[in-house]
């Protein structure tokens, strides 16, 4: 009898020692989830980094090729065509009515 309660003594340390070590030792369950949080959060950060990398690629090869960057700036904010090209203008042959020009009865 005397022996049953001793290895059910022991058990129950040991239990409670494995408790322990689960819960807040090395490697235990808290360990765990910081370690869950600190990669979530690193993954956020990384998909940011990517992002801005991505981006920055992207300007790398426009400057790269910026010759067609650069006609194409020309082109539309400047107007200007390359030797051999024809320019055309396409106009309204109405201008648009403003107050000045509308009859009186729609004023």
């Amino acid at each position: 009898m005397r022996a049953l309660r001793i290895i059910a003594l022991v058990l129950v340390a040991l239990l409670a020692w494995l408790q322990y070590r689960l819960w807040f030792g090395n490697g235990g369950a808290r360990e765990v989830g910081a370690l869950e949080q600190q990669v979530k959060r690193q993954a956020r950060d990384n998909a940011g980094l990517k992002q801005r990398n991505d981006t920055l690629a992207a300007e790398v090869v426009d400057l790269k090729s910026g010759e067609a960057a650069v006609e194409e700036r020309a082109r539309s904010e400047l107007g200007m065509i390359k030797p051999g090209e024809t320019f055309y203008r396409v106009v309204d042959s109405e201008p648009a009515a403003t107050e000045e020009t509308k009859p009186a009865e729609e004023q």
